[in-house]
């Protein structure tokens, strides 16, 4: 027997989560055994913790869309026991048991072998977070953003998301500048590298012309909504923003003036279904590029008794950085 965050939903259709003792027979199928060490919460996490938001297709469910950890068994021959190994998204933690658990049964096609540079823990300091922030930085990359091109405008930055985009686009050499709403977080931000601070009420209002002053050289966005379509309009020369979330709604109010005017590029960033050569990229480049101690900073500490609390504070935008859940403790 061993532990796990298990939601259930009553004849009402209220949810409710707690920490309970399952067996392995309990755990959906799949062809790897995983003794999972650390997990962490995402937004998506706070939806499947708490109201589904209709991700969870079927209850009892056990939430967590990213975990790291040690094969235990395994019938792919691409791992064996002992492997340390790392997971994001597969719709795990929706549609199959996911990483608030001491053990997952998974399919070894969603497993990534852990960088050799990284350790269970810091691999969830990072999380899908930093996955996500490393594809969109990648992609920015792809599409011509250098270093000295100008500010790259990271939105949502106090967020896991930003939190990581600010330090990997900062260790790369470039000026961040950092949108948040909350004004206790700018020594936080600043601490991550980023040197400049952009106050959201400055941004998150769509204004009348669809172009204004050419400022940003690239932008990571986990807001979407309004902020999204104002920042379109910011964006310098044929510059791109990469999109990775829609915290302030799913609506994009916006025109087509500055892709045709500006040759504005909006890249579409999807950490879960995403191939396996692009996931080893992405992770090994985490591993060289990020400042480990600057991750460090990041870190709030959990266990699985913790998570329902996490949850609801994620989804009110109360969680500054990355909670990494020691799933053993």
């Amino acid at each position: 027997m061993f532990n796990a965050l298990m939601v259930k939903k009553d004849d009402d259709g209220k949810t409710s989560a707690a920490v309970e003792q399952i067996s392995e027979d309990q755990l959906m199928d799949g062809n790897v055994t995983v003794a999972v060490e650390y997990s962490t919460v995402n937004y998506k996490d706070g939806l499947c913790i708490g109201p589904g938001g209709g991700l969870v297709r079927k209850y009892p469910h056990i939430p967590g869309i990213d975990f790291a950890g040690t094969v235990e068994t395994s019938s792919d021959s691409r791992y064996k026991a002992g492997d340390k190994v790392v997971l994001t998204g597969w719709r795990v933690g929706e549609a199959h048991f996911g990483g608030f658990s001491q053990k997952a049964r998974v399919n070894a096609d969603w497993l990534v072998p852990l960088p050799k540079d990284l350790d269970t823990r810091a691999a969830m300091a990072i999380g899908t977070a930093g996955f996500t922030s490393m594809l969109s930085v990648i992609a920015l990359e792809d599409h011509g953003l250098s270093v000295g091109d100008g500010p790259v405008l990271v939105t949502g930055a106090a967020g896991g998301v930003g939190s990581v985009a600010v330090a990997l686009l900062a260790a790369k050499g470039h000026e961040v500048a950092g949108v948040t709403g909350r004004p206790e977080s700018a020594d936080y931000l600043k601490s991550l590298g980023a040197t400049q601070i952009v106050a959201r009420e400055e941004i998150n209002e769509t204004v009348k012309r669809p172009l204004e002053a050419e400022t940003w050289a690239g932008c990571i966005d986990a807001v979407g909504g309004e902020m999204l379509a104002r920042v379109l309009g910011q964006m310098k020369y044929g510059a791109s923003v990469s999109a990775v979330g829609l915290a302030g709604g799913a609506k994009l109010p916006a025109t087509v003036i500055p892709f045709l005017l500006r040759g504005v590029n909006l890249l579409g960033i999807d950490s879960v279904m995403q191939p396996y050569e692009s996931r080893l990229r992405a992770w090994e480049r985490i591993a060289s590029d990020l400042p480990m101690a600057k991750l460090e900073d990041m870190i709030l500490p959990a266990v699985l008794s913790d998570l329902p609390k996490f949850g609801k504070d994620i989804l009110n935008g109360q969680v500054q950085g990355r909670v990494v859940v020691d799933v053993n403790a």
